[in-house]
């Protein structure tokens, strides 16, 4: 039977605002959930008071909730750091020195009204450092940049071009803890929004994510959660079904297994996409541009996702904040990409943003300072939405552009050629306010100046507890033996989860898409040996190139746990041996950090996490004289009084030739192996002088021809790493009778074995002879064997 239609109600103004007290006002906060804070609701009264003398409507309140979220504005980021006071433990020492080399910097870098000490400011310092040195002249440097953006060469039919390479992370903890599949799922699809904004085309991801042991019984479920396995298994479901729908190559696949996890998942998604310079044009709209909106309906999914994501979950969230959860369609996605790869189309585009979080309110209204939205104009999955709706629905696969009036008729043409929907749903003013228009009312108009004031500036004061020495990562999870038997060590560690094959889990995800692959994720005869970092050709439209874009990851949350300073540290260092070990040059490597932490309130020693860790990354990144110049930062990693790891991932890019490229399987029977040890001193540092040096002559080495396999060294030691490089053609291996036994399995991060050829020559690395390459499928250490068929299963 057919049912009457009732219209959504007209747009209320919140009666009697402008006279609220304080108690009134966080009545307000909780009947709507707002994520502000109370003293951003008294700002906003006092800007409704004063400039503009009227009480605000609902849809302006949650716009502005929206806009200064976490997720949007970076506020805990963005927060002024007080005070810092670091205790003096001897592990801390790393730190104070460090701390007192970031305040030279941040002093020299930045002028007296910018002088406020933030995690932002501390995440950005070693960008802002080599820029002013002038060290980083490919970084592309625009307003509108959702995505690392660097100018490289690549070499198409042995001519150079001048191409954009963009890379972005892209976290949907939040989601994907509620709703694995679909969380999961548009966590891609926004990673490839991200850079597909900036014109690029988006060829290949990788997947980083933490969880809790899928294996535990579903009665030890945490009530108020979902089971890990659960959550773990249709998480990977939701990315792969997107990827392979979308036709995107899937080249790294890796899940840390940690009981922190549980807490909240962490689901992060990393993709490199890639354009011609050319084809690029970036100008600020004007009076009179015009904004069109392409891509998929709106609907009620995925409201209040931006503000959600900013929130610490508890038993009720899996209940309530399934709505929040934006639903994907990864075939909507894919003829955006076709539009946007027509340089037609996009030598029209003036600025461009994609629809992430907040919806309409933050796509489009962070394209000019002023803009006259029709929300009539949205087209809808069905009837019924209000103007609160229409502004704030995350519904995905939509895209804002800014072009001239007289480009409209021919833009729409090219969308209607893709079957895409495309409509002028705004245009640029000279007024500088954001106003919004819904069936006649006005029902949105704010003042830009305080729409981007980001609400009120939060201070905090830091305290950072010295890492407790008796519980040193670097100690307890050495695991060699003192007069044990190696090899029951070593069989006995590769059954932990995190020792693993995961293998079935990357199979779930197709690697080859597009054609561009370079190494597949296992390598070998028995596809076993997983791959440092994942490669591909960049995609070029005509003709054939020999140049290839790496990117790899670093991350241990068992450091972390120990020492946030630590744990970012050596995450970038694990990021860039891999790289080396790929065959990159170090000095060109550009990163992009991903922060996930609990939710810090108030409170100095939550803060000294993120602070400690943000001050390692720094000290890394100036030690190595690279730069992290992106990032994403997820800063709600709490459920009750359970929190994540403290965790800061590196992901580390480089370009590079197609034939400077190796793998990390041992190929020849009879081939010597190397190892480049990173000693640690007494406060566990490496030695960066002797890293830098190590790895240039490791990339030259490769250049030559001379090294043909590596891996680097992480937990489980030279001991793993010479397991995995033994896995994919199962070879074997003998070590040398003075390799050291003390030192077989201790997690040396920055270490890399390598294979080399019969013209190497040791003296060009400081390195020492490991053993041989056999063809024995045996591992043999001081007369003890153990077989690779034991250790595979």
């Amino acid at each position: 039977l057919e049912r009457p239609f009732r219209d959504p109600e007209k747009i209320r103004k919140i009666d009697l605002f402008r006279e609220m007290d304080e108690k009134g006002l966080e009545s307000l906060r909780k009947e709507y959930g707002l994520a502000m804070s109370l003293d951003d609701l008294l700002f906003t009264k006092d800007y409704f008071c004063n400039e503009e003398q009227r009480d605000p409507t609902i849809t302006e309140i949650k716009i502005l909730d929206t806009y200064w979220s976490d997720h949007c504005r970076h506020t805990t980021f963005e927060t002024g750091i007080k005070s810092v006071d670091i205790s003096t433990g001897h592990f801390n020492e790393p730190l104070r020195k460090s701390y007192d080399n970031l305040i030279g910097s941040f002093n020299r870098i930045y002028n007296d009204k910018e002088k406020v000490l933030t995690l932002m400011s501390i995440a950005t310092l070693s960008m802002k450092e080599l820029r002013e040195e002038g060290l980083l002249d490919d970084m592309e440097v625009s307003g509108e940049i959702n995505a690392c953006s660097i100018e490289r060469d690549v070499i198409i039919n042995g001519k150079k071009e001048k191409w954009l390479i963009m890379f972005k992370n892209e976290t949907h903890n939040h989601p994907t803890e509620i709703e694995p599949f679909g969380g999961a799922a548009t966590c891609l699809g926004g990673a490839i929004r991200d850079p597909l904004s900036g014109r690029a085309y988006v060829y290949q991801a990788m997947r980083v994510t933490g969880s809790g042991d899928p294996r535990k019984n579903v009665s030890e479920t945490i009530p108020g959660k979902l089971p890990q396995r659960k959550i773990t298994t249709e998480a990977a479901r939701g990315y792969s079904s997107y990827g392979n729908q979308i036709g995107l190559a899937t080249g790294k696949v890796f899940e840390i297994y940690d009981e922190g996890y549980i807490a909240k998942r962490m689901e992060v998604g990393a993709v490199v996409g890639a354009v011609p310079k050319r084809n690029v044009v970036r100008e600020e709209p004007e009076k009179g541009d015009v904004i069109l909106l392409i891509g998929g309906k709106t609907g009620r999914d995925g409201i209040g996702g931006a503000t959600g994501s900013s929130k610490k979950h508890d038993e009720s969230s899996i209940i309530t904040a399934g709505a929040e959860v934006q639903k994907g369609n990864p075939p909507e996605e894919r003829k955006i990409q076709r539009l946007f790869r027509n340089p037609d189309f996009i030598g029209m585009i003036k600025k461009s943003n994609d629809f992430g979080a907040g919806g309409v309110s933050v796509a489009i209204g962070e394209l000019a300072p002023g803009l006259r939205i029709d929300l009539d104009k949205v087209p809808k999955k069905y009837e019924g939405l209000d103007g609160t709706e229409l502004a704030l629905s995350e519904s995905q696969e939509r895209m804002a552009v800014v072009i001239n009036n007289k480009d409209v008729e021919k833009a729409l043409e090219f969308a209607e050629e893709e079957n895409l929907i495309a409509v002028q749903i705004a245009e640029v003013t000279d007024d500088n306010r954001l106003k919004m228009y819904w069936q006649g009312d006005l029902i949105v108009d704010i003042g830009r100046k305080f729409l981007d004031s980001n609400g009120v500036r939060q201070y905090s004061n830091v305290y950072v507890d010295a890492p407790v020495e008796e519980e040193n990562y670097f100690t307890k999870y050495d695991y060699s033996p003192g007069s044990g038997s190696v090899m029951e060590i070593w069989r006995n560690m590769h059954t932990g989860i995190n020792f693993g094959s995961q293998k079935g889990l990357t199979e779930r995800f197709d690697s080859s898409i597009g054609a561009g692959t370079v190494l597949m994720p296992f390598g070998g005869k028995y596809e076993l040996t997983d791959i440092e970092s994942m490669v591909a050709k960049v995609p070029v439209m005509n003709g054939e190139t020999t140049t290839v874009t790496m990117m790899s990851f670093g991350f241990n949350p068992r450091i972390s746990s120990w020492s946030p300073f630590h744990g970012a540290y050596y995450s970038v260092i694990e990021a860039v041996s891999r790289i080396v070990a790929t065959g990159g040059d170090p000095s060109g490597i550009r990163t992009s950090l991903q922060e996930y932490f609990e939710k810090l309130g108030k409170d100095p020693v939550k803060w000294g996490k993120p602070f400690s860790a943000l001050t390692g990354a720094f000290t890394a990144h100036r030690h190595f004289r690279i730069a992290a110049i992106g990032g994403k930062d997820s800063m709600s990693g709490s459920f009750m009084d359970m929190s994540v790891p403290p965790t800061l991932i590196t992901f580390a890019v480089e370009t590079a030739d197609v034939k400077d490229i190796i793998s990390p399987e041992f190929k020849n029977s009879g081939n010597r192996v190397y190892l480049f040890r990173c000693e640690r001193d007494e406060f566990e540092m490496p030695d960066h002088e002797f890293l830098k040096k190590g790895y240039l002559q490791i990339n030259n080495q490769i250049r030559e021809g001379k090294i043909i396999s590596a891996a680097s060294v992480g937990e489980g030691g030279t001991a793993h790493a010479v397991f995995r490089m033994c896995s994919g053609n199962k070879k074997g291996f003998r070590f040398e009778e003075e390799a050291e036994r003390g030192k077989l399995f201790s997690p040396d991060y920055g270490s890399i074995v390598f294979e080399v050829t019969e013209e190497f020559d040791p003296a060009f690395i400081d390195s020492k002879l490991l053993g041989e390459v056999t063809g024995t499928g045996i591992i043999e250490f001081g007369g003890e064997k153990i077989t690779m068929e034991d250790l595979l299963a």
